[in-house]
């Protein structure tokens, strides 16, 4: 707030009365118009000495208002809005100088600029703005070969934006293997989403640890199977190498035997001990072992441990260790009034262990809402206790209950839960661990409780009566996670939730990315009312780039970033996107290989479209090479 005060100000000591603060909407966006100013993919004859005030007049309109946008304040990052503003004097506002301007016509067909440069300002007045920003585009559409590589020679030229090549070059799609082996000695935050193979050998191989983990430390990571090892194997730091392995058996790896023996012999030896991998006979010196931390462990696997080491764990030394074994314990043994009385925290217990008749009939009327709500998830839980929870006075325990394994569907059914079809959804572990058993999914796939099937949905693979039933549920979530998750899902259905779902974090391809995503036939939809459906016509091997000239000029943003991102894009429709009102238009366009080359040299060198512009797969790998040469360069200077 302090800021837009701070730029209000400036405004009205420039003689600018401020109207609102408006959204681009449909508008020529400020950083398009500022990126002219610089003369990117600028209209000839632009370039003025000075602008006088016929031209100011020209600019607002009868009551004098007109937009406005300044460097620092409306131009760049997510605060790219222009200010509606009304002078009254009759000569020029008092927005010369730095920081520098960008003013607009309401109908905008006049834009007037002062930007600074090596040279000092660069003053841009433009009339007619639409036509000719068109003849613009056209022109530099027909940029030939010659051209083109002339341009490249010149690239990078003096670097203006090194620190920004050097983030986004990675990204780029057509930059080889060897390219981004060199970038991972500047800048290795593109690994987050690599997934070739050679260049993470490297990475794993690199002399520098934080570049070794960084594969591994995503969200979601990209290494083979013996990557990891190799990675485990690699890491000198003890306890990070138990934490690498840990990640590693989350993403389903199996180590080798030898690897377990390696981090059990290490200082980090307690933390090696829960690894869920663990073969069995590594179990016994564990349960013996001298670090009470360690035998406190080893209670987690009780049924694997032979009688004379559990007598030995209830009846150790460190109460810590006993305690554990006495939880272990009495998951099987029902545990009495004395022993639950003894735990020093009795929460694990209540959620865990099976309990003595009467404690457990006790403690399903306790008074502690906390108490029964442990109780409801705990598989050890009788029948009797169970049918008490069920009608609990409160919504959240009994809708604990109702999501339980042990209940019929017939007992679910009769429990009043509470469910919010809008609330993020988990997918239950009993259910998923059910998913390979056709007959259980036959019969979950008609739970009357919505959260049960959506986690029959999230199966990859389901029988057809199953997927048929469930592609035509109710709950429009369980056909979202049958289109997410379930190779098996029927066109039909993809296309129906395609118009309503574009994508999660988690899956954010799908439903467009699933194979039976229908490819054909999808012309049809590109004179539908919506325009998520109209960019699917794309999408069809018979579309045209007329077709793609016509939807670059969709009223839908996101239509129009369909066109911007299609390989047959003309060069001078990519041009004209580069001044869409939406900033992820504009992206795409700057992506897009088609944009000519004098174009796109231009956007490597402004501010806000350098990170965009070094991913373009049209620029010539030997000027990749140098680009990250330059950036190297810049970064080492950093340091």
């Amino acid at each position: 707030m302090q800021h837009l005060q701070r730029f209000h100000g400036l405004l009205h000591s420039a003689g600018l009365t401020v109207v609102e603060d408006v959204r681009p909407g449909g508008l020529f966006p400020p950083e398009a118009g500022w990126r002219i100013a610089r003369g990117i993919a600028a209209p000839d004859g632009a370039v003025r000495e000075a602008l006088d005030a016929a031209w100011w007049r020209r600019l607002a309109d009868a009551d004098g208002e007109f937009l406005v946008a300044v460097l620092g304040h409306r131009i760049g990052g997510n605060d790219s809005w222009w200010t509606r503003v009304r002078y009254s004097g009759g000569g020029v506002p008092g927005l010369t100088g730095d920081p520098g301007f960008v003013a607009l016509s309401l109908d905008g067909r006049v834009l007037l600029a002062e930007v600074p440069g090596e040279d000092g300002p660069r003053v841009v007045a433009l009339d007619r703005l639409p036509a000719r920003l068109e003849e613009a585009a056209e022109a530099a559409g027909r940029e030939t070969a010659a051209e083109r590589a002339e341009v490249w020679a010149a690239v990078p030229g003096r670097p203006a934006w090194p620190f920004h090549w050097a983030d986004w070059i990675g990204s780029n799609p057509a930059a080889p293997d060897e390219l981004l082996i060199r970038l991972l000695d500047v800048e290795v935050g593109f690994l987050h989403g690599c997934d070739r193979p050679a260049v993470l050998d490297a990475a794993l191989a690199h002399p520098d640890p934080q570049v070794r983990a960084r594969p591994a430390d995503t969200f979601r990571p990209k290494l083979a199977s013996d990557q990891w090892v190799r990675l485990v194997r690699a890491e000198p730091s003890p306890s990070r190498r138990v934490t690498w392995a840990e990640r590693a058996c989350v993403w389903g790896v199996s180590l080798p035997g030898d690897l377990y023996d390696d981090l059990l012999a290490g200082p980090s030896r307690a933390q090696a001990a829960r690894l869920p991998g663990l073969p069995a006979h590594h179990l016994p010196p564990l349960a013996a072992d001298a670090d009470p931390r360690v035998r406190a462990t080893a209670c987690a696997r009780w049924d694997d441990l032979a009688a004379p080491l559990r007598a030995r764990l209830l009846a150790d030394t460190d109460d810590a260790v006993r305690t554990a074994a006495l939880l272990a314990h009495h998951t099987g043994v029902p545990m009495p009034r004395e022993v639950f009385d003894s735990l020093p925290q009795p929460r694990h217990a209540l959620e865990q262990c099976r309990l003595s008749p009467e404690l457990e009939a006790e403690l399903v009327r306790d008074g502690d809402e906390e108490v029964r709500r442990a109780l409801a998830a705990n598989p050890q839980l009788s029948a009797l206790g169970v049918a008490v929870l069920a009608e609990d006075p409160c919504d959240d325990i009994r809708s604990a209950v109702a999501v339980r394994s042990d209940l019929s569907e017939e007992q679910r059914a009769a429990v009043r839960y509470d469910f919010d079809p809008t609330s993020m959804s988990f997918t239950l572990p009993w259910v998923e661990g059910l998913h390979a058993d056709a007959d259980a999914m036959r019969r979950l796939a008609v739970s009357s409780h919505p959260l049960i099937r959506r986690s029959v949905a999230r199966a990859r693979h389901l029988p057809p009566d199953v997927v048929e039933r469930l592609a035509r549920d109710e709950d429009r979530t369980v056909r979202l996670f049958l289109a997410e998750s379930c190779d098996d899902a029927p066109a039909d259905m993809l296309l129906e939730v395609w118009r309503w779902w574009d994508g999660s974090f988690s899956h954010p391809d799908r439903p467009r990315s699933h194979p039976n995503f229908p490819r054909t036939g999808l012309l049809r939809h590109a004179g539908d009312p919506a325009g998520r459906m109209r960019r699917l016509a794309l999408d069809d091997p018979e579309s045209t780039p007329a077709d793609v000239a016509r939807l670059a000029r969709d009223p839908e943003a996101e239509v129009r970033r369909r066109a911007a991102e299609d390989a047959r894009l003309s060069p001078a429709d990519a041009v004209r996107l580069l001044n869409d009102p939406a900033a992820h238009v504009r992206g795409a366009a700057m992506r897009n290989p088609r944009l000519p080359a004098r174009v796109l040299a231009g956007l490597l060198h402004d501010r806000d479209t350098a990170r965009a512009a070094v991913t373009n797969p049209a620029i010539p790998v030997p000027v990749l090479h140098r680009i990250l040469a330059a950036a190297a360069a810049a970064v080492a200077a950093r340091l």
